[in-house]
C-alpha cells in the first residue's frame, strides 16, 4: 500500500490565493471547497491511506526559540478563520486530520512518515508538500516528497541534486542559509552553494571545523571567501545551532497509532450537508462513488 500525507496548510493557502483550479482570488469557503475537491481527486486517483496535517494555530514552540519565527500576522483573517471549517470538512470526508497547535503541520507529516515507513506493508510514503523542510524526511525511493501543483516528485537522489546535500543534512543547510518563509536568517555570508559544498564534506553543522585552516583543503579552495565564512560561523555557531533546532522536524510517533488508521472507508453521515453548505453538493456524489463495496 501507499500512504499519502498531505500538508493541509499549504493546500488551504494555495486555494485561498487562487493557485488551485480556475485561478484568481478565492473566498474562504471556496478555498475549503477547493481543498476538499483536491483530496477527493487524490482518492479518485487511487489513494487508499490518507492523512492531512494543518496548522490549527500558526504559532508553535519554535516561536519561543526565535522571536522572528513565522506568526499569523499578515495572514488574512478570512484565511485564518478557515482552518476550523477545513478540518471539519476533511473529517466529514472521512480523512484523518492532525490539527496542530504546540507542534506544526510539518512535524505531523514527519511523524506520520516515520510511522508509515516502519511498516513493512507500506510500499511508498508520499509527502504532499513543496515545503523544503520536508526534504529531510525523504528516504531513497521509499519516502518521497511530491509537489502536487507542479506534478514534481523528489526522491532522495532528487533532493540531493536540488540542494547539494543529502536529506539528513537539510536542517544543517537551512541553519546556514536561513529560511525566509519560516523567519530565520541563517549565518551572514553563507549561501546555498557554499553551504552545500561544506556540508557535502562534513554532513553536520557540528562537524564543520571552526578555523578555515582545519577545513579540508579541497573544500576550502572550492568555497569563495572560505575564511570569512568560517569566521562568521565561528562567531554565530550558537545561533546556527538554534536555527538547526528550528529547521529540524519533531517526530512524535504517538500522533499515528498505525497506518491502518489512515485507511479511507468513506465519508461520514455529515458530509452531504456540509458540502451543500459549501455550495458543492456534487462532492458528496463523487465521494459516494468511491466508497469501497
Amino acid at each position: 500500500m501507499e500512504v499519502h500525507l498531505v500538508d493541509g496548510t499549504y493546500e488551504l493557502f494555495r486555494y485561498f490565493h487562487g493557485q488551485g483550479a480556475g485561478g484568481g482570488p478565492k473566498s474562504g469557503r471556496a478555498a475549503v471547497r477547493g481543498v476538499v475537491a483536491s483530496l477527493l481527486r487524490m482518492l479518485e486517483e487511487g489513494a487508499t491511506h490518507v492523512g492531512v496535517a494543518t496548522d490549527h494555530v500558526i504559532e508553535s514552540f519554535r516561536n519561543e526559540l526565535w522571536p522572528g519565527y513565522k506568526r499569523g500576522e499578515g495572514v488574512p483573517a478570512e484565511l485564518l478563520e478557515q482552518f476550523g471549517p477545513l478540518e471539519e470538512a476533511l473529517e466529514a470526508l472521512g480523512v484523518v486530520v492532525w490539527p496542530m497547535a504546540e507542534l506544526e503541520a510539518d512535524d505531523a507529516l514527519a511523524s506520520g512518515a516515520a510511522v508509515a515507513a516502519a511498516d513493512e506493508r507500506v510500499t511508498r510514503v508520499v509527502i504532499c508538500t513543496p515545503d523544503k523542510d520536508l526534504g529531510q524526511c525523504v528516504v531513497g525511493e521509499r519516502v518521497v516528497q511530491v509537489d502536487r501543483r507542479r506534478d514534481l516528485v523528489l526522491d532522495e537522489a532528487a533532493v540531493t541534486a536540488k540542494f547539494g546535500v543529502s536529506p539528513a543534512s537539510i536542517p544543517d543547510w537551512l541553519a546556514l542559509v536561513g529560511d525566509a518563509a519560516d523567519g530565520f536568517p541563517g549565518i551572514p555570508g553563507w549561501g546555498a552553494r557554499s553551504a552545500a559544498t561544506v556540508l557535502a564534506r562534513y554532513g553536520r553543522l557540528e562537524a564543520i571545523p571552526e578555523a578555515v585552516a582545519d577545513w579540508d583543503a579541497e573544500v576550502a579552495r572550492a568555497v569563495r571567501g572560505a575564511g570569512r565564512l568560517a569566521a562568521a560561523l565561528a562567531e554565530g555557531r550558537g545561533l546556527a545551532g538554534r536555527f538547526k533546532v528550528l529547521a529540524t522536524l519533531r517526530v512524535e510517533p504517538g500522533l499515528l497509532e498505525g497506518v491502518d488508521a489512515l485507511a479511507w472507508t468513506g465519508p461520514t453521515s455529515s458530509f452531504d450537508a456540509l458540502v451543500k453548505a459549501l455550495g458543492a453538493p456534487r462532492l458528496a456524489e463523487r465521494a459516494e462513488r468511491l466508497v469501497p463495496r
